[in-house]
């Protein structure tokens, strides 16, 4: 199998295997508790804590476990409009974002939020202008992705973060970075996002482990689950520590060679972008400025139809954001791309494992099986 659909779930790499069978089978205590057993598995979860806080270049301490890129988003949303809403209900997004985060405000507008979605252009990036243009004193929050999931446009987060505390000083602002950890080079500290999300299965650990930052500019900040008081009292509930230590174990393992692998991704994604753009017949859709992510289509033949044809010969690709699927595109509509074009679009996302003969069988399929085939 070729497997080019990592932006949907990566594999997990042998040191996140290994630490959660370590955590099932030897460090199963609860961390919560107060005999020697307990306490070497709190230890153990500060250790982690630790290993992703250094992953995000992040304090220690304003990093706490989630489920998930989901939920993660979830709580900076939705937490934000109940501290701030009672004032005022401004908030700004894209219209590209994930739907983890296009369906909390679609949720907050029916409780009377004003929501302000900002146009992506043809290549797919948000521009700092638009930002600019719809930022208003009122604004109490500002939500922009990072890297798109389906396009691989890369944000300037860092200025808008900064030009968004500039003009509407009480402000939020958060970022969805599940697609630019450990793959767009940012360090939390000084990134200027006051909350930020990640997700363990897109960077080698297990599904069913996330986080969000909360920078220590925000003192008060909502809970999400109350009960027990872990996670510092943001989100109660026993800390699912296998999945944790997984996701610590991949952060670690990644952070090690990061430098070399988005570099040996960027290569070899640019190297396939050389080849496919002499196939007459294709299309290349936005502005692929992350090292791992293409969007691709081949008028006159469904996506559909090309996913089966490249499965035929065991190469896996993507009809675009694994969590919509059924749905055109909302990010190429949102582009203003040809009807005809979205419908014959489909993603290839690569990781560090992916090697340059696994692209040169892709690129060879879709020139000798797929593009022969479009109407």
């Amino acid at each position: 199998m070729i497997y080019l659909d990592n932006s949907a779930t990566t594999k997990p790499c042998k040191e996140a295997v290994e630490a959660m069978t370590k955590a099932l089978v030897e460090d199963w205590g609860n961390p919560s508790a107060l005999y020697g057993f307990g306490i070497d598995a709190a230890h153990a979860l500060r250790s982690a804590r630790n290993q992703v806080a250094a992953a995000m270049g992040a304090e220690r301490d304003r990093v706490f476990f989630t489920s998930g890129g989901t939920e993660a988003d979830n709580w900076a949303i939705f937490s934000t409009a109940k501290r701030y809403g009672k004032k005022n209900k401004h908030i700004i997004t894209t219209a590209i974002e994930h739907h983890a985060i296009l369906n909390c405000m679609k949720e907050l507008e029916s409780q009377g939020f004003e929501v302000t979605y900002l146009q992506p252009d043809s290549l797919g990036r948000i521009t700092i202008d638009s930002l600019k243009a719809a930022l208003r004193k009122d604004t109490i929050l500002v939500s922009i992705m990072m890297v798109n999931n389906e396009t691989g446009a890369v944000m300037p987060i860092s200025q808008m973060a900064k030009l968004t505390h500039r003009i509407a000083p009480d402000a939020v602002f958060h970022t969805d970075a599940v697609q630019g950890f450990l793959k767009v080079p940012f360090a939390a500290k000084t990134l200027g996002a006051d909350l930020i999300s990640v997700s363990s299965h897109k960077i080698h650990g297990p599904k069913g482990a996330g986080a969000l930052y909360i920078s220590p500019r925000l003192r008060s900040f909502p809970a999400l689950i109350l009960g027990g008081g872990q996670e510092g009292g943001y989100r109660s509930g026993t800390e699912g520590t296998p999945a944790i230590f997984g996701f610590a174990a991949a952060c670690a393992a990644l952070s090690a060679t990061f430098k070399e692998d988005i570099q040996q991704e960027k290569q070899m994604l640019d190297g396939a972008i050389e080849a496919l753009s002499t196939l007459k017949g294709l299309v290349i859709n936005g502005a692929h400025d992350a090292p791992h992510i293409l969007s691709l289509s081949i008028p006159g033949l469904p996506t559909q139809n090309t996913i089966n044809i490249l499965q035929d010969h065991g190469i896996c690709v993507s009809a675009g954001s694994a969590c919509a699927k059924g749905h055109r595109s909302h990010v190429l509509e949102a582009m203003k791309i040809p009807p005809e074009t979205i419908d014959a679009s489909f993603r290839i996302s690569i990781s560090r494992q992916t090697t340059p003969e696994e692209l040169a069988k892709l690129i060879n399929v879709i020139q000798q099986e797929a593009l022969p085939r479009a109407r």
